[in-house]
């Protein structure tokens, strides 16, 4: 029976261009999204772009643009990947300029309101303007961000409104216990409950003073302040799917339809949102709180990955060391890319990217692996078979790996199907079927066609992965041919 799953990434900031790391963020939830929907689920597959905040609105200013007309093209460049990056056509793509998602944000701040969560104060904080996030004492090295040592932090002091993320201390702490997968790796939630218990919750900044940034959704009831950009980007996970309600095209009467968010946020159980380990807290403590606050149920899971270096050191400009998805695809292909990011870079550690490794990954996993072995079959089949080998239905050896998939460990699941692969490699050099043929031509030809079906497993089991190759693979099988040309040329 068919389930509703909602599954997302974070949404980028668009103050820069896409990179390796979210093409990888995007990636992997992709290949989720094809196994649950090959699985036989209705799948709601969410991205987008984050188009508020300090941060855009200063790289709009240094380019010596309008806001909207800087976000309006480097969101062109986001929703661009889909096609390079293999995801799936129906792929929804919010960005928080919408007029729907700023609606929603307001409604979403007066339900906090209406909660008794909200106030104003004023105060005097550290601010980190790459992570666009408040920083206290703990979280500084050397008296700079973590994340972002070349940026200067500013000084803010100002009257702003607070999210009373205090109060939810106990909640949230409850929420954990009641589900000790909620977050993925489970060492993320145990950092995060420790965090919680050894320091406690503060309450967070949620404006700004619009004489100071503008560039925000306006406050409800206050023109003198724009939300903070958190609270306004998390919201898009929920207004992506119809929240608070939409205008019912069937209704006569013209009354509200929320049967969207119902289907995909209650019916489903909630979301399962991937993000880089920089955003646990935002992911798994403000955002669960707000949704407490709004009297809404909380996400399904959280499933936290590492970052991507490059030669041992973070991607940056200044290193010249950052890597475009795009130029890859451009000269590997799509479905190599989405391979290497699946077999070759962990799902929840830090992991480095170099182009040698990336092409001799390519060479060893799909010039001289599934590309090679699709070629060896397929010369034998067309040589030797009749016709087309029948195939679907149960045949063993098999592989599976769907219980990889509930613990959204793709590297796991890419890995089964290369050791598989190497496991029909080692058939043929044992029992050399070319020869078998020769001698023994019905247990030759049994044999060949057994190779057929067991490359037509891989085939169906890595559509996740690379759905194009897939498709070719299939198609050479349903053809009884072999590939006119290699699937994956060596480099």
């Amino acid at each position: 029976m068919s389930k509703p799953f909602y599954i997302t990434t974070t949404l980028p900031y668009v103050n820069a261009d896409p990179h390796i790391g979210f093409a990888f963020e995007l990636i992997s939830a992709d290949i989720v999204a094809r196994h649950r929907q090959l699985a036989g689920d209705e799948v709601f597959f969410n991205t987008g772009t984050d188009e508020h905040g300090t941060k855009v609105w200063e790289k709009a200013k240094e380019a010596g643009k309008g806001t909207q007309a800087y976000t309006d093209e480097y969101a062109e460049k986001f929703k661009e990947l889909r096609e390079p990056l293999g995801l799936l056509p129906t792929i929804n793509f919010i960005r928080t300029t919408d007029p729907h998602h700023v609606a929603a944000a307001q409604e979403f701040w007066k339900c906090c309101l209406a909660s008794g969560d909200i106030y104003k104060k004023h105060y005097r904080v550290r601010y980190c303007v790459g992570c666009e996030l408040e920083k206290t004492d703990s979280e500084l090295v050397d008296g700079r961000c973590g994340v972002h040592p070349n940026q200067e932090l500013q000084t803010r002091e100002e009257e702003n409104y607070f999210f009373r993320l205090s109060k939810y201390q106990d909640a949230l702490l409850a929420l954990y216990d009641a589900n000790p997968d909620f977050v993925v790796p489970r060492f993320r939630l145990n950092e995060i409950r420790s965090l919680i218990q050894e320091k406690g919750l503060e309450d967070f900044s949620i404006s700004r003073l619009k004489t100071k940034m503008p560039w925000g959704v306006p406050v409800p009831s206050d023109a003198d302040h724009v939300m903070y950009v958190w609270f306004d980007a998390l919201v898009n996970y929920i207004s992506a799917i119809g929240w608070p309600r939409k205008a019912n095209p069937n209704s006569p009467r013209g009354e509200p339809d929320d049967s969207s968010f119902r289907k995909w946020w209650i019916e489903s159980g909630g979301v399962v949102q991937f993000a880089g380990k920089d955003q646990v807290r935002q992911q798994s403590v403000m955002w669960q709180a707000m949704l407490m606050s709004a009297k809404l149920p909380p996400s399904r899971q959280i499933v936290i990955h590492g970052f991507i270096t490059s030669g041992g050191e973070k991607m940056s400009k200044s290193l010249g060391n950052v890597i475009d998805p795009l130029e890859l695809v451009r000269e590997y292909g799509t479905d190599a890319l989405r391979f290497y990011l699946a077999r070759h870079v962990h799902p929840f550690e830090d992991s480095d990217f170099t182009l040698e490794k990336f092409k001799e990954a390519y060479n060893a996993d799909l010039a001289n692996g599934i590309g090679n072995l699709t070629s060896r079959i397929m010369k034998m089949a067309e040589t030797n078979l009749e016709q087309p080998v029948e195939v679907g239905g149960k045949f063993y050896p098999t592989l599976d790996y769907s219980r990889e998939f509930e613990s959204f460990d793709i590297q796991k699941a890419a890995t089964i199907i290369s050791t598989y692969i190497t496991g029909i490699d080692q058939i043929i050099q044992t029992h050399q079927p070319f020869k078998l043929v020769k001698e023994d031509k019905v247990g030759g030809l049994k044999l060949i066609a057994d190779l057929v079906k067991m490359l037509y497993i891989v085939a169906d089991k890595v559509q996740v992965f690379m759905p194009k190759t897939s498709e070719k693979i299939k198609g050479l099988i349903m053809a009884n041919k072999m590939p006119s040309v290699p699937l994956f040329p060596r480099k």
